[in-house]
C-alpha cells in the first residue's frame, strides 16, 4: 500500500506569487525618486545581464564566499544602474538599499488568484504545508506582508540552507523538518528541473504548474501536471483515498 501524503512543500516565486510589475519600471521609479530618467527597457535588459554574471559568479546569493542575500543583491543593482551610466557610488548605494527593502513590501508583489483557495483546500484535507524556494531571507516578510505565511509550518530558503534547487540536499532539509518519508510528500513548483525533477529524484511526489503550457515535455505524465492550483487539492484528494 502507497503511502498517503501528509505533507504539501510549495515553491514562492511564480508559484504563490509573482513580481507585481517589471523589474526595469520598478528600478527605474527608484531611479525618478533620485532625479534621475531612465528608460525601463534598457534597465530591464541590464538587470538580466547583472543577474546572470552574479548568479553564475556568486551563486546562491554567494553564501560560499563570504556573502549574503543583502549584500548580493546591492552588488546586483548596482551593476544594473553603473550599465546605465549611472556613476556615482553614493546614488548607486543608495538606490540598491532601497530596492532591496522595498522588495519585501507586499505592494512589489502579487500573490496568484489561486494561490489563496489552494493553500486553504490543502489545509481543510489535513495536510501540512511547507515551502522551498531558492530566495533570500526576506522571504518570511513577503509571505507575511501577503498574508500567506500563516498557512505555511517552516520556510526553507536557499540562502538559509547554504544550498539551492537543483541541489537535492535542500529538499532532504524540508523532508527533516516534515519528519515524514518523502513518499508523504508532494512538492509545487513551476520550474521543471529546480522543482520536478529534483523534488522526484528524492522519491517526493513533485507537479510542474504550467499555467501557460510552456513544457511540451513527454516524459512528464498529466496526472503529475498543473494547468491551475486549483486542479492541486483534488488530486491530493484523490491519493489520500486510494491510500
Amino acid at each position: 500500500m502507497r503511502a498517503p501524503v501528509r505533507w504539501v512543500l510549495w515553491d514562492v516565486k511564480d508559484t504563490l506569487l509573482k513580481v507585481r510589475s517589471s523589474v526595469g519600471e520598478q528600478y527605474c521609479d527608484e531611479a525618478k525618486r533620485m532625479g534621475l530618467s531612465l528608460s525601463p527597457v534598457e534597465v530591464d535588459a541590464a538587470f538580466r545581464q547583472a543577474y546572470r554574471h552574479h548568479s553564475s559568479t556568486f551563486p546562491n546569493y554567494g553564501i560560499a564566499q563570504g556573502l549574503d542575500g543583502q549584500s548580493w543583491w546591492k552588488a546586483v543593482v548596482k551593476a544594473t544602474f553603473s550599465q546605465c551610466k549611472v556613476c556615482d557610488p553614493a546614488l548607486l548605494n543608495t538606490m540598491a538599499l532601497n530596492l532591496y527593502q522595498n522588495f519585501s513590501n507586499a505592494e512589489n508583489w502579487e500573490v496568484f488568484p489561486d494561490t489563496k483557495a489552494a493553500l486553504e483546500s490543502c489545509s481543510s484535507l489535513g495536510l501540512h504545508l511547507g515551502v522551498v524556494s531558492n530566495f533570500d531571507n526576506r522571504l518570511e516578510a513577503i509571505l507575511r506582508g501577503c498574508g500567506l505565511l500563516f498557512h505555511f509550518s517552516f520556510l526553507v530558503t536557499s540562502e538559509g540552507a547554504g544550498v539551492e534547487k537543483p541541489n537535492a540536499a535542500i529538499f532532504d532539509q524540508a523532508l527533516l523538518k516534515c519528519g515524514v518519508p518523502a513518499a508523504s510528500v508532494a512538492h509545487v513548483g513551476d520550474h521543471y528541473v529546480n522543482d520536478y525533477l529534483t523534488s522526484r529524484s528524492v522519491g517526493i511526489h513533485g507537479f510542474l504548474l504550467d499555467r501557460k503550457s510552456h513544457f511540451d515535455r513527454h516524459d512528464i505524465p498529466k496526472e503529475h501536471r498543473l494547468s491551475s492550483l486549483d486542479e492541486l487539492p483534488a488530486r491530493l484528494k484523490r491519493h489520500i483515498d486510494e491510500c
